[in-house]
Parts: C-alpha cells; sequence; structure tokens
C-alpha cells in the first residue's frame, strides 16, 4: 500500500476511536479492538495473519506491565481506605505550613496521585480540602484548583499511574524508573503553575457549596491514621528499589559481582519493586479481616482489570500499526519538519481534547509513536522516556466536558460549569504548556 493511503486509514482509525468514545461513549478496549481490526482489513493484512498479529500486541503488552498495573492499584486503594492518604496530606500542611494552604493541597496532589488516580485521589482529599479552606479563609475554588493540578501532574506522568506505564510499554521501554525520575522532574514545574494559577486567578471565585465541615471532623472521621512512614513507604520504598537495581547495573559494578549486585537488581525490578511497595501497603491494613484482605483487594482488582484490558487493546492496535509499515513512511514525512518532542505532544494533546481520556491519549500516542522513533532520532532510552512525559504533557491538555476529571474537580469542589472552564480547564492548558517546554529543554540537554 501507497504511503498517503496507509496514513488515511489510520487517520480514519484514530477517528473512529474518538468519536465512538466520546459521543457514542464506546467502551475503549473496544473502540481499539475496532480500530485494529478496520486498520488490518484496510491495509489488506492477510486475513488468516490478523487474529495472531492483534491478540499479539494485546499478550506482549501485558506481559510486560500486567502485575504492575494490579501492584499499583492495589497500593493505591489501601492508601485511600486506610487513611494513609490523609495522613500524608497532614503531613505535608505540618512542613509547609497553614499559611501555604494551596501549596500544601498542590503537593498533597502530586504525591497521592503518583499510585492514585486522580479522581479518585480529588474525592479522597476533598474534605480535607474544603476543611483546610475554612481554616485558613482562602477561596475553596484556588484550593480545588491547586489540589486538581497537581494530582494531574503526576497522573499524566509518573508510574505506577497506568497511563505512563503503559505508554512506556508501547515504546519498548524497560527502563521504568528513568521513566519515573523524568515524569517527578516534569511534572514539578507544570504543578507550580497550576499553583500560581489558583492563586492568581482561580482565588477570584467563589464556591457554591456548603464549607461547613471543619478540618477536625475530617481527621475524626478516619479514626487513628497510620504513622507517616507507614503511609509513604509504599510509593518511597519501590521508588529507591529500582534506584538501587539502576545503579547495580552501572559499568564499574558499583556493588561488586556477588550476592549484594544480584540482590539489587532482583529487588529494582519493577515488578518486584512495585510487590514489595505493595506489602508495604498490608502493613497499614486495619486488622486482618474478610474486609481488608478480601473487599478491598477485591475492589483494587475489579478496577484494574479496565485499565489492564484497555491497555493491551492499546498493544494491539500498536503491533498492526507496526505490521502494516505505516510508521516507516510517518517517519520519513514527519522528520523533515523538524517539530522533534512538540510532535508526540501534539497528537496526545489532539486526542485528549477531543475525546476527554488521559489514559487513551497516552496508550494510543504511544502505539504511534513506537514505528517513528529511529526517524526522528529517539532510540536511547532517556529519549524514549522523554517522549513519554511528552504524550504525558499532551494527555493533560486540555481537561473540559468529555473528561471524567472535569466534572469530578466542578461537583466535589463546588465550582459552577463556566467558572469550571475559566479555571480547570485554562489550568490544564496552561500545565501542558509548561509540561511540553519543561520536556523540550531537557531534550537538548540529554539527546
Amino acid at each position: 500500500m501507497s504511503g498517503p493511503y496507509l496514513v488515511f486509514i489510520l487517520f480514519l482509525s484514530i477517528l473512529f476511536i474518538v468519536i465512538a468514545t466520546a459521543k457514542f461513549k464506546l467502551h475503549p478496549f473496544l473502540a481499539l479492538i475496532f480500530a485494529s481490526y478496520f486498520l488490518a482489513f484496510a491495509a489488506f493484512m492477510p486475513s488468516d495473519k490478523i487474529a495472531g498479529i492483534i491478540t499479539q500486541g494485546f499478550g506482549n503488552t501485558l506481559t510486560s506491565i500486567g502485575i504492575v498495573i494490579i501492584a499499583g492499584v492495589i497500593i493505591g486503594t489501601i492508601l485511600e481506605k486506610s487513611g494513609a492518604a490523609i495522613k500524608m496530606a497532614e503531613t505535608i500542611i505540618k512542613f509547609v505550613g497553614e499559611k501555604r494552604p494551596t501549596i500544601a493541597m498542590s503537593i498533597m496532589g502530586y504525591i497521592v496521585s503518583i499510585p492514585v488516580f486522580c479522581d479518585s485521589g480529588f474525592i479522597i482529599l476533598s474534605s480535607l480540602n474544603k476543611a483546610l479552606a475554612k481554616k485558613t479563609k482562602t477561596s475553596l475554588v484556588a484550593m480545588s484548583i491547586a489540589l486538581s493540578t497537581g494530582l494531574y501532574a503526576t497522573h499524566v506522568l509518573v508510574p505506577p499511574t497506568p497511563g505512563p506505564i503503559a505508554a512506556a510499554s508501547n515504546l519498548q521501554l524497560n527502563n521504568l524508573l528513568l521513566v519515573i525520575l523524568i515524569g517527578l522532574l516534569v511534572a514539578i514545574p507544570a504543578m507550580i503553575a497550576g499553583n500560581i494559577f489558583a492563586n492568581k486567578v482561580a482565588s477570584k471565585y467563589q464556591a457554591n457549596i456548603d464549607e461547613s465541615i471543619s478540618y477536625e471532623e475530617v481527621l475524626k472521621k478516619y479514626g487513628k491514621l497510620p504513622d507517616a512512614w507507614k503511609s509513604f513507604a509504599p510509593i518511597v520504598v519501590p521508588i529507591i528499589l529500582m534506584a538501587l537495581g539502576s545503579i547495580a547495573k552501572f559499568p564499574g559494578e558499583p556493588f561488586g559481582e556477588g550476592f549484594f549486585d544480584k540482590l539489587f537488581v532482583f529487588l529494582g525490578t519493577p515488578v518486584n519493586a512495585l510487590l514489595i511497595g505493595m506489602f508495604f501497603a498490608f502493613l497499614l491494613l486495619p486488622n486482618l479481616s474478610s474486609e481488608t484482605l478480601n473487599s478491598w483487594i477485591v475492589e483494587a482488582i475489579k478496577d484494574s482489570a479496565t485499565i489492564l484490558i484497555i491497555t493491551g487493546a492499546g498493544g494491539s492496535l500498536g503491533n498492526v500499526i507496526k505490521e502494516i509499515g505505516v510508521g516507516d513512511y510517518l517517519g520519513q514525512t514527519l522528520s523533515g519538519l523538524n517539530l522533534g518532542m512538540f510532535l508526540p505532544f501534539i497528537i496526545a494533546a489532539a486526542i485528549k481534547t477531543a475525546q476527554g481520556s488521559s489514559t487513551v491519549s497516552l496508550i494510543t500516542t504511544s502505539a504511534l509513536m513506537l514505528p517513528l522513533l529511529p526517524s526522528l532520532g529517539f532510540t536511547s532510552d532517556i529519549a524514549k522516556a522523554l517522549v513519554v512525559a511528552a504524550i504525558g504533557a499532551g494527555a493533560m491538555t486540555v481537561s473540559h466536558a468529555n473528561d471524567s476529571y472535569f466534572w469530578v474537580v466542578s461537583q466535589f469542589g463546588g465550582i459552577d460549569v463556566k467558572t469550571a472552564y475559566k479555571t480547570q480547564t485554562v489550568a490544564t492548558l496552561i500545565m501542558g504548556i509548561v509540561a511540553i517546554i519543561t520536556v523540550f529543554i531537557l531534550s537538548l540537554f540529554l539527546i
């Protein structure tokens, strides 16, 4: 098939995914699978190979990240239900001081959303957000936007949130620690931009809900909160282990060639590190009962199932794109435009804005980008990690009415729709632009 024809049917496939999920509310798993079949048949792929290519892409993706996603969701669920997320929030408030409430909410969101979905994180912390706004006499709208942008920054950029993990997997990048470090770094300017916007712009608006709940009542609702070190350990320990694992692989063998070298390499493997983080999360269980060991874990596994099948379907689409060879043509064409890191950002932003889901945007864009990497010169691990961050920057641009997170922030933050467009939507636009500029600057020094 000619290059222009392949690009045309690829465009139709993406258009189908956007319309099917945004307008007709078709589940992203079905939209991605149907698009994979359409693309395969339209490219005149041999019919006896289509099913194998699609299932191979699905299986290979889940092989690399399936357990990681499940462990991450279990950690997030336990942090939510045990009150550990509230304890982390309380610790951060003590650290930055109650005189800087929006900074506290931004940092809180930045940390909590590493393992917890931003929607859930906002709901978990909304009561504390309202109580702190009342206690410090700060605009609740400003507090809500500070929290939402802090949550959003790490949600699209930092594993073990499933979106960035899936994007790294689609780009065949196994160095998850590198993705985490780049994501954490890029998320900081984005979070700061969101915080400045919250203070300068969102603070001019007033919430339309009762803020009568007190700070003390929020803490009382959870009873005795877990210790701070137990609350942070499920997030911090896996990152430390992956760092040690990476150091163990450095030239010069810093840990020698014996037991410790093998131990740190084993513990630093992402699957092993996240499972160890999960065991640290078990220390947060208030008791060993059918509710905690069964109900909480079952809920987490159910939540992870949706992410797993969407991620696997994204792998199917990516494998079809790889097999039909459209990437070679696109790579040769687009490399001449010198868009560099802005290319994955533009694609991700277009998909995100059109259909609403950051996760679908991350998965779809990364599948499209894989065959383009060689012609763009993005073949090293550091380059791929920056591409993941560029896609993440696009996947936050922008949150509006077709995004479930937009409605969570507006409803739980007491923000009317018109004001939500002026605050949440504009804030995510600014964050996305700041994030991609940060990625671009990093690429000048690291690639």
